[in-house]
């Protein structure tokens, strides 16, 4: 198999010679319709929906190059725009990620740099920053910028930036809102924000979220909206429907996993929660061709962090293998590549070409500046905006923007050590910050990080390092300290910031996973 990273849209996701005719037909139809032009809906602000799921990896779905999972509605989006290959989630972990798409800032200039409110190792080597609670009501959020240029704004899903009640997207700019707590198995997530929306006892939760953002799209077909649905797949705990893990089980048997397949990576209940992902991709993609709005729409969809190999406190008497993130190394909550390299896919019919592959490095606080410049929006005049527009490389993916670095800053202990780390087109230096190693890597021959060139390219090592202290000075990144408290017998011990408690009390008690649903 060709390395995830060369492959292109398979060739049955190409159109025949008899569906490139039938196009051609209906393209002339279309010049003869709307006075020659392609661009139909040139004259008409454009829609947006960003589909952003939780914890999907890299190589998750098939146009990335996942073989055992069907995806359909996800290759077809590639196949209908771009996939990015090197696309960076702002954060390895979700409220970073969540902070950057919302402010347009990297996370570091506002504080959250991890997971609200996180957990720590109180006798660990250092002391890691703590967290803020919320974001900030006084930072735009693209929710208050699209409304300023006149969208319509909805939010469907999990939010985890502060009190759903109190400091919910309802609060930040979105005019119809509906978060949700819980996972994703029937009965076991509810709407934490809204007492008028009540949940059908047996839907899946992706289904219920499909339900809230195409009901969105329909109702505000004739007028620009931007519609935001933040799916809760594919974090754990495993759990999806019985129909389909059944399908994957006996895949996987078929591939060659013993007894119940459920030690085939990757995990049958997670491939079933990856196409329950599918579904409703498809359903959003079907509600704007039902509304008659396909060539005015974009469509994103793309990740919060890289992909889970096993939990942060992996028990394994009870806690399954999920996935595998080869050829990238890490996984969520570090920033090796598995970590916060992320899928991304963007679909926009007469604006930005079909079936391309675009290799320009790009993060998730470029959404901010990027949908903006589509909308014809302003960005805040008082705001620092750290992304830059990605039109450029969506309507010509051979091009190159005009960023040099991007930069990441994770001061926290969870599936690694704090770190900070720069990424050029063709070098990556992650630098520890609990003992100042250095590693470089030839990042776009050495995807999977295998080869550390920090003792032999000083000179390369040490520009970048010197790069990476600046910005974290500019932006007054929180960093870790010295810890008086350090015990290395208890290192590594897992703690609650909330309840102060140890995460052991907490994981000897918890339910083990996988589960099903009827």
């Amino acid at each position: 198999m060709q390395p995830i990273a060369d492959r292109r849209i398979s060739a049955t996701n190409h159109p025949t010679s008899r569906s490139l005719f039938i196009n051609a037909i209906h393209f002339l139809l279309l010049i003869g319709l709307f006075g020659g032009t392609s661009h139909a809906f040139a004259d008409q602000p454009p829609n947006f929906v960003l589909i952003f799921v939780d914890d999907m990896g890299w190589g998750d779905v098939g146009c990335y190059g996942n073989e055992f999972v069907d995806t359909p509605h996800i290759d077809q989006l590639a196949a209908d725009g771009i996939r990015f290959t090197d696309f960076y989630a702002s954060g390895p972990t979700c409220s970073p990620t969540r902070c950057a798409l919302q402010s347009g800032q990297n996370q570091a200039r506002i504080g959250i740099t991890s997971f609200i409110p996180g957990h720590w190792r109180p006798f660990e080597k250092v002391i890691t920053p703590p967290v803020p609670m919320a974001l900030r009501s006084d930072i735009v959020t693209i929710g208050e910028a699209m409304k300023e240029a006149g969208y319509t704004t909805g939010y469907f899903g999990k939010w985890h930036l502060g009190s759903d009640q109190t400091q919910g997207p309802q609060h930040q700019g979105y005019d119809e809102a509906v978060t949700i707590g819980g996972p994703s198995r029937p009965t076991n997530y509810r709407v934490t924000n809204r007492k008028d929306i009540q949940v059908e006892s047996s839907q899946y939760r992706s289904d219920f979220e499909a339900d809230l953002t195409t009901e969105f799209i329909a109702k505000n077909s004739s007028q620009p909206f931007f519609a935001m649905v933040s799916p809760f797949n594919v974090h754990i705990p495993l759990t999806a429907m019985s129909d389909k893990v059944k399908k994957y089980r006996e895949r996987a048997i078929a591939a060659g996993a013993p007894g119940d397949g459920d030690t085939h990576v990757p995990h049958p209940v997670y491939a079933a929660m990856i196409e329950h992902i599918d579904d409703l991709t498809g359903r959003i993609v079907e509600q704007i061709e039902a509304s008659g709005i396909t060539g005015r729409t974009m469509i994103l969809f793309t990740s919060d962090n890289g992909g889970l190999r096993t939990r942060y406190d992996f028990n394994p008497e009870s806690d399954p293998i999920v996935s595998d993130l080869a050829p990238l190394r890490g996984e969520k909550g570090a920033l090796y590549e598995g970590g916060i390299r992320v899928p991304l896919i963007v679909k926009f019919p007469n604006q930005i070409p079909a079936g391309q592959v675009c290799r320009e490095v790009a993060v998730t606080h470029d959404f901010f500046p990027t949908l903006l410049d589509f909308a014809d929006g302003e960005l805040p005049q008082n705001q620092t905006t750290d992304g830059v527009s990605l039109r450029p490389v969506f309507e010509s993916p051979e091009s190159q923007l005009t960023r040099e670095q991007v930069f990441f800053h994770h001061p926290h202990y969870h599936h690694s050590r704090p770190a900070s780390a720069i990424r050029t087109r063709e070098w990556k230096l992650i630098e520890f910050l609990d003992n100042g190693d250095l590693e470089l890597y030839a990042i776009q021959e050495d995807i999977g990080e295998s080869k550390n060139l920090a003792s032999t390219r000083t000179q390369v090592a040490s520009q970048l390092r010197r790069k990476l202290d600046l910005w974290r000075r500019e932006v007054v990144a929180a960093m870790p300290l010295a810890n008086p408290a350090y015990d290395s017998k208890r290192a590594d011990q897992w703690f609650n910031r909330r309840t102060g408690k140890s995460i052991a009390q907490q994981s000897a008690s918890r339910k083990p996973f996988p589960r099903t649903e009827p």
